[in-house]
């Protein structure tokens, strides 16, 4: 059987979960259903990342401990996901001991190569990033990005010498190419190695959230050589050869994450894990930013789309539905709620809610409710047929690669051809003219569209996919979403009786849509009136950087002035 493992980043407590946050996190749970659909053997984990200095900075200005911090902001991230209808698998939380346990391990590991040294680090540290900049990055004293007073730190640290494989991370991209996507994401990260990789400071002893170096606890493990161990200590990995049963059975895994971390996890995690002697990811994906309609989002500019709002004006599928079909996966977009409701109306609500509201309503009224059995196909019936072949093949090939938009778009090529197919049958005409073999075998065909359509969607639109399908009078099971069952033509439906319902997707009249955009204006938002974790500095969580700015950050690579 075919073993499938994705993840999302691990999302930072200090921050209230935003779009970016959504946007990765459905396109994962989007995966993970696909692949479950196909019979795959799948798991799919997300979770939260809760050490560091920011953490503990921002949990004693609101005179509470780290964890009560975190306590309060993972149940955030927990609701959200329910409300989204993310079907994670496993939720790994950095403060919980089976991770702590691991990060020590691969510690250990790395150490007993010999690629982990002591020495001692100098430079301007910015809390916000948890980085460390050079003079020549700095401007005038402040982080680039937050544009705060950086701290004259000096430390003594425990280097990881990733300076020796970056010839072999090349060698590796190269034989292995899906290990960086996009393309061009691939392109970055080769030239950032080709300029050489300096040994990275992976410890801190100016705070103590976080887990402790094995062997020396005055020394905290760097936030990302900690972070980054989620992805296998969710699996229980063991330090042995083949690493526990559920690492050997699923690893290695697809990482889905923002451009921003690209280099942690294309770079820094594979040297840790060469180092360790373990198996690089299949491919670490990295998707664009979000701005809202031509801006970054900003609090300072109210525009910030807080995910729970959107889920509230427009329910949840067209939230997903839109997120993944109007932007190519890798690629920047732009947030409109205009965009969002030409979107509702005219793909949602006319093109698939008014074939199927048709449909079903022409079996109760000609065919007493119940579903047909299929008479001899004529032409249209085997373009419709062809349609959704390659449909279902474009699909697979699509969302195998990530592409989401076009997966969808294939998928609409098949609802707009069931559309034309029954304009053209006219099955009203036939009913009036009796000719009922011809009429079953249109009916037949449409309802089998329309279940095809059905079970391609439940990965993106789950809740419509079912409802869609409980309509054409099956329940929706392991059994009737299984993407093995729409290949070739099937009769499931026949005998059945149809269950008219609620339309699927109501469609926004102007005076309505004039009342959604006039409501998220007003409330656009800054976080105003939410439930807030505090924050290290004033920073504005949302503000991005392009990748020209990010290229500048010197991430505590430095000079060792000694070591032993």
């Amino acid at each position: 059987m075919e073993r499938f493992y994705v993840t999302t980043p691990i999302y930072y407590v200090n921050d209230v979960p935003h779009l970016g946050h959504a946007y990765t996190t459905i396109a994962a749970d989007v995966l993970a259903r696909f692949h479950r659909a196909c019979g795959h053997d799948t798991r799919f984990l997300t979770g939260t990342d809760e050490h560091g200095q920011k953490i503990q900075k921002a949990a004693s200005a609101q005179g509470l401990e780290p964890i009560e911090l975190a306590d309060r902001v993972v149940e955030r991230f927990r609701r959200l996901w329910e409300r989204l209808d993310i079907s994670y698998d496993d939720f790994i939380r950095t403060t919980e001991p089976r991770h702590q346990k691991v990060v020590q391990r691969l510690f250990e590991m790395v150490r007993d190569r010999g690629d982990i040294y002591l020495g001692k680090y100098r430079g301007l540290y910015c809390t916000g990033c948890e980085e460390y900049y050079t003079e020549s990055q700095a401007e005038k004293g402040c982080c680039p990005i937050h544009k705060q007073p950086l701290e004259q730190l000096e430390e003594d640290s425990y280097f990881f010498r990733m300076s020796r494989y970056g010839d072999r991370l090349l060698e590796y991209i190269e034989r292995h190419p899906e290990l960086v996507q996009p393309d061009y994401r691939r392109n970055e990260i080769t030239s950032f190695v080709r300029q050489g990789l300096r040994d990275l400071s992976i410890s801190r002893t100016s705070f103590d959230w976080g887990v402790k170096v094995p062997g020396d606890p005055k020394h905290v493990i760097y936030v990302w050589f900690d972070a980054l161990t989620n992805y296998i200590s969710a699996l229980g990995w063991d330090g042995t050869e083949s690493g526990g049963e559920l690492f050997e059975r699923f690893w290695p895994a697809v990482h889905l994450i923002g451009k921003d971390i690209l280099r942690f996890h294309a770079v820094y995690w594979p040297t840790f894990l060469m180092s360790a002697g373990i198996e690089l990811p299949r491919t670490v994906f990295a998707h664009g930013w979000w701005t809202v309609e031509g801006e970054k989002m900003s609090k300072s500019l109210r525009n910030v789309v807080e995910p729970n709002m959107l889920v509230d004006t427009y329910g949840v599928d067209p939230v997903r539905y839109f997120l993944l079909r109007e932007v190519p996966f890798g690629l920047d977009g732009d947030f409109s709620h205009q965009a969002l409701m030409n979107r509702l109306n005219a793909e949602l609500a006319n093109d698939l809610g008014n074939l199927l509201r048709r449909t079903v309503s022409m079996v109760a009224k000609y065919c007493d409710g119940t579903i047909p059995s299929s008479g001899p196909a004529e032409s249209l019936e085997l373009s419709l047929l062809e349609t959704a072949e390659k449909s279902l093949r474009e699909s697979v090939e699509n969302l195998s690669a990530c592409a989401f938009h076009r997966a969808l778009e294939s998928i609409w090529t098949l609802v707009r051809a069931a559309n034309r197919y029954i304009d053209e049958a006219a099955p009203w005409s036939l009913n009036k003219e009796g000719n009922t073999t011809r009429l079953n075998t249109v009916m037949a065909h449409a309802l089998e569209t329309l279940r095809r359509v059905a079970v391609m969607l439940w990965p993106f639109m789950p809740s419509s996919a079912e409802r869609m399908l409980g309509q054409l009078g099956m329940e929706a099971d392991k059994q009737s979403l299984d993407w093995r069952g729409i290949e070739g033509w099937r009769e499931p439906l026949a005998g059945r009786k149809v269950r008219p319902g609620e339309p699927l997707f109501p469609r926004l009249d102007k005076d309505s849509m004039q009342q959604v955009l006039q409501k998220v204006r007003g409330q656009g938002t800054s976080g105003e009136g939410q439930e807030q974790p505090a924050e290290a500095g004033k920073e504005d969580e949302m503000d991005t950087i392009d990748i020209e700015q990010f290229g500048k950050v010197d991430l505590r690579v430095g000079l060792v002035k000694s070591a032993e």
